[in-house]
């Protein structure tokens, strides 16, 4: 069908009648504005991120930031929070697919986050009935029927919903404007924010984000000036929209009072996201000979760097009056095996627990089968209270501290094998357009393959990469167990009804990755061209 378009604005891709919703003059009028008004910046902190790795090859190791000692030590708030925004001890999410949306919403969650990044494959269809999935939900509207006939629509009481639209590294494709490709971040942000935050705060609540992937407080000064202007440019009162920042990569670690400080009248606190935390080490000093990781399973929230950077998070969070939510815990519920089911539900009481003990007001599940499991964990720590942002940690974290990588060991067959499994199958599924995918009961996104990639990529490197029997990690066993793993794969999609025909091609991208003489900087950004 024909759009108006803005001026020097080009769609590329097939617009379905139902999409005109979404793709109203006025709406794509603001993406443009926004692309114009902050695509230069963009770029510019694109590039910044490219000059600090080249800084981080060559030695440099992060610090606390000098020049920005008079925040960390100043005595600030951020603004106050919406009563919508103050009880979150439960979350749950997932990408933005309707029977997704209806039953994370009808959960018992106090709030969903609704995925248009890690979870979700960025087709053009899928970020465009995300789109209209999340303007039903709104209003409350949105409904499905599979194809047994069952029918799913939303209860009268739902979680509040947030959005995470795409991060500041990835392009959307198929809309230009003249002549660039926009930030994908601005355009799921923009539709959401023209369509819904009106709609939103006539019902109670209001126009809430998560920001992934920020990697410094730069970043967030962008975000937070996207904000402003987008607020002014629809008649929001300015510190209407409240966004939780992704604390997902190592760098922003060092800069966390400095990122609620540029978001400070926008704020809705931080969030341990600590898949991509691992995957952001792993990255960032993957040109350390001496840097290398155990096996993904061995890096728990009780590891040196991790227990470090969780509980600078919660300190950092309450001191300026902010949220601070724990991290995914990737378990699912398992279905025909009790024992192996009470052992995921026990791991789900220890993590939460955890976080709930340490100060954290919330923490995040992937299946509504767990709320309520997590849900009792923070009961017991909070009672009837909504949070506990009055409990000050008050512990001295170091620099230092946030580096200590550790363990090195156990580096297994049996873990190499899972990386390489788990990576494939992921990948093909990503590829075949679902990108929230239950592999050996855990719910893995998009922060899973990154992780086991950028892992064999490291054991191949590093001289520290070998295994417990004593053979050392190299091109020729990685593909020899590619060849080995993919059946297994393969076996494992098809009773699950995938489509095998992805997982080849998936096979042979996790093998140019791993074994790749530079690492690719993100797998969603290299294989995006690949998709619809």
């Amino acid at each position: 069908m024909i759009l108006n378009l803005p001026e020097g604005m080009r769609i590329d891709a097939p617009v379905r009648p139902e999409y005109a919703v979404m793709l109203t003059a006025d709406a794509l009028s603001l993406v443009a504005k926004l692309h114009r008004a902050f695509e230069p910046q963009r770029q510019a902190l694109l590039q910044a991120r490219r000059e600090r790795q080249q800084r981080l090859d060559a030695g440099e190791m992060p610090d606390f930031l000098p020049q920005t000692h008079a925040i960390r030590e100043g005595d600030w708030s951020i603004a106050p929070l919406p009563p919508a925004l103050e009880c979150r001890r439960v979350e749950i999410t997932g990408p933005v697919e309707c029977k997704m949306i209806i039953n994370a919403l009808n959960s018992g969650a106090d709030s969903y986050m609704a995925d248009f990044e890690d979870s979700n494959t960025p087709t053009w269809d899928n970020q465009l009935q995300g789109q209209l999935n999340i303007h039903a939900a709104v209003r409350h509207q949105l409904s499905f029927t599979n194809d047994a006939g069952k029918q799913y629509t939303l209860n009268p009481k739902i979680a509040t919903l947030l959005i995470r639209p795409r991060g500041w590294h990835l392009d959307e494709k198929h809309v230009t404007v003249d002549g660039q490709r926009v930030s994908a971040g601005l355009f799921d942000f923009a539709l959401v924010l023209f369509h819904n935050a009106k709609e939103q705060l006539a019902r109670g609540a209001g126009p809430y984000f998560y920001l992934p992937k920020l990697e410094n407080h730069l970043e967030a000064r962008l975000w937070n000036e996207v904000f402003l202007l987008a607020q002014a440019e629809l008649g929001l009162p300015r510190g209407t929209i409240k966004a939780t920042v992704l604390l997902e990569t190592i760098l922003a670690a060092f800069e966390m009072h400095e990122i609620l400080y540029e978001l400070r009248e926008h704020s809705a606190g931080l969030n341990a996201g600590r898949w991509d935390y691992i995957f952001s080490a792993v990255k960032k000093f993957r040109h350390r000979k001496d840097f290398c990781l155990a096996n993904r399973a061995a890096i728990t929230m009780e590891v040196p760097f991790m227990r470090s950077y969780s509980l600078l998070l919660v300190q950092t969070c309450h001191r300026r009056g902010a949220p601070a939510i724990g991290g995914m815990s990737a378990l699912i519920p398992i279905k025909n095996d009790a024992v192996a089911n009470e052992k995921a539900m026990a791991g789900i009481r220890h993590d939460k627990a955890r976080d709930a003990r340490d100060g954290f007001d919330g923490g995040w599940v992937a299946h509504p089968g767990l709320v309520a499991v997590a849900m009792e964990q923070f009961v017991a720590v909070l009672g009837a209270r909504p949070h506990q942002r009055d409990r000050q940690r008050t512990e001295v974290i170091a620099a230092t501290d946030l580096l200590v990588f550790q363990p090195e060991q156990p580096i297994t067959e049996a873990g190499l094998r899972n990386n390489i499994n788990v990576g494939i199958h992921y990948l093909g599924s990503w590829l075949g357009g679902n990108g929230c995918v239950p592999i050996n009961h855990l719910m893995e996104d998009a922060a899973t393959a990154e992780i086991a990639r950028s892992q064999v990529w490291q054991w191949v490197v590093s001289t520290k990469g070998v295994l417990d029997d004593g053979r050392k990690v190299d091109a020729a066993l990685v593909r020899a167990l590619i060849k080995e793993e993919l059946p297994k794969v393969k076996a494992a999609a098809e009773v699950r009804a995938c489509m095998p025909s992805t997982y080849d091609e998936a096979a042979v991208i996790f093998e140019q990755m791993t074994l790749a003489q530079e690492l690719p900087e993100f797998l969603t950004s290299s294989l995006y061209e690949l998709l619809d």
